[in-house]
């Protein structure tokens, strides 16, 4: 029998409904998970523009502030990060296979666990906040199952659980480690490869990937400099790069977005690794002519924009080329204003519009994995797959070869990629140079690591793979050829 007209709602006899409590931060959180799972969308796509839309919504008797913003990006990426363990622990903690909780309930119960075991949020605060969360985007019933799955959530802290759902070190190396830090196992056996084998750094790497990255700013030169930068931002809460001498650290995260250099593109966000990348490419001893520079892979531009005001300073023109014409908007965006000579193609590099031996300097940043990137993409870890792998395979190695063909004998050839994984890696530039699966050009190795001065923990060469937990980068890969003929 419906209510009588005027009449409070009752949740139990003799107590009167109460409208669950709107949590912005926790709203917002909740739905940037859901655009996650449901879009296959990135977050940190997803995160900017419902921050901004939240702070437009605020009001000045709720404001939607700094630190607002600073726990809905922690409970975001924090979740996303150590979806992997929660998972293990929440299935521990209902009564039925975890594929058959409701994809929304699972994101309350992991935002939830998180608070729990991954912040200092009090016990009390992270259930009740997140029964709230349920009773506002899921409804009273499905309320009352999260309350209590995160009670016996809540039994424990992290140590504890992950005694309990981890499987022992000695018994199975690589379910523990991809339990207790939250990787699937085929990546973490992969991690373990491209380490060369044994346990030295394996943890660590793990660890870094699960930590929030600095956000490092480029100062591209010639347009503007890392003093102006530091400057802009404040002293204290910014530093300079550790290896990059156009590389600003902010200390404090911040808005890029905000300063005059970067919404003039005379600067840009992009990730050390990436800088160095570019930089060794660019400082790669060259007889001859050194005049035309191709970035054949520009997408989304933060490259091409270094690469542009590097040749800019030796007179040289740099050629952008990008397959996606979206894309190629980006990096004309990022190279608008470049004082050099440069142009922005929408193009296949593996159909080049280019006659062979046109460039001097050529660089392939090929698709991948993005396994180098996991700090910034944690999403990406469950979404990618070994299948995944094969299919980059061919099309990363016509890209290189066709970067072959396009420098000329003398030129120089960088090959980078944002993953670690030996398939990626080596194993390309290995097949190319010796012929397998197709043609080119004949290359010699250079020794890329005398091109990262002042870089530690190089290996042994001639390639270079850099690594989160040893040089605070992305996992960039870089080989550098010359061409011979």
């Amino acid at each position: 029998m419906s209510p009588q007209p005027g009449r409070p709602r009752r949740s139990a006899p003799g107590k009167p409904y109460r409208r669950p409590k709107k949590d912005p931060v926790r709203i917002l959180a909740f739905e940037a998970l859901r655009a996650v799972d449901e879009r296959d969308a990135y977050a940190n796509l997803v995160l900017p523009p419902l921050l901004r839309k939240a702070r437009q919504d605020s009001t000045e008797a709720k404001p939607f502030d700094a630190r607002d913003a600073a726990l809905a990006t922690e409970l975001v990426y924090g979740t996303l990060r150590r979806q992997g363990t929660y998972d293990a622990i929440i299935a521990e903690c209902v009564d039925r296979p975890l594929r058959e909780v409701d994809p929304p309930v699972l994101d309350v119960l992991s935002l939830g666990a998180h608070q729990l075991l991954g912040t200092r949020i009090p016990t009390h605060a992270a259930v009740s906040a997140s029964v709230e969360l349920a009773r506002v985007v899921l409804g009273d019933g499905r309320a009352k199952f999260v309350n209590a799955v995160l009670r016996k959530v809540a039994a424990n802290d992290l140590d504890g659980w992950l005694e309990k759902v981890a499987p022992p070190y000695d018994e199975d190396p690589e379910e523990h480690l991809a339990v207790v830090h939250s990787h699937p196992r085929w990546i973490v056996s992969a991690l373990w490869d491209a380490l060369g084998g044994g346990s030295a750094g394996v943890e660590d790497l793990l660890e870094a990937d699960n930590e929030r990255p600095e956000v490092t700013l480029v100062a591209r030169p010639g347009r503007s400099t890392t003093e102006e930068l530091i400057a802009a931002v404040g002293e204290g809460s910014a530093l300079p790069g550790r290896w990059s001498p156009y590389a600003v650290r902010l200390a404090e995260g911040g808005e890029p977005g905000a300063l005059d250099a970067v919404r003039e593109a005379r600067a840009g966000v992009q990730d050390e690794g990436s800088q160095l990348v570019a930089l060794a490419l660019a400082n790669a001893p060259l007889t001859g002519a050194d005049e035309r520079w191709l970035d054949g892979c520009a997408g989304p531009g933060g490259k091409a924009a270094l690469l542009g005001a590097l040749a800019a300073e030796r007179g040289a023109a740099l050629l952008a080329s990008e397959k996606q014409p979206h894309r190629a908007g980006l990096v004309e965006r990022a190279l608008a204003g470049n004082p050099g000579p440069y142009q922005v193609i929408a193009a296949d590099g593996t159909r080049p519009p280019w006659r062979p031996g046109t460039f001097d300097r050529v660089l392939v940043d090929v698709p991948c994995t993005g396994l180098g990137a996991l700090r910034r993409r944690p999403e990406a870890r469950w979404r990618r797959s070994p299948e995944d792998l094969a299919g980059f395979a061919p099309l990363q190695r016509e890209l290189l070869r066709q970067a072959l063909s396009a420098v000329r004998v003398g030129g120089v050839v960088g090959y980078a990629t944002c993953s670690p994984h030996l398939a990626e890696t080596r194993a390309v530039v290995d097949d190319v140079l010796k012929g397998r699966g197709g043609t080119a050009p004949a290359a010699e190795w250079i020794d890329a690591r005398p091109l990262m001065p002042g870089v530690p923990a190089l290996g042994d060469g001639p390639d270079v793979q850099l690594w989160p937990h040893l040089h605070g980068t992305d996992a960039m890969y870089l080989a550098l050829l010359r061409r011979t003929d």
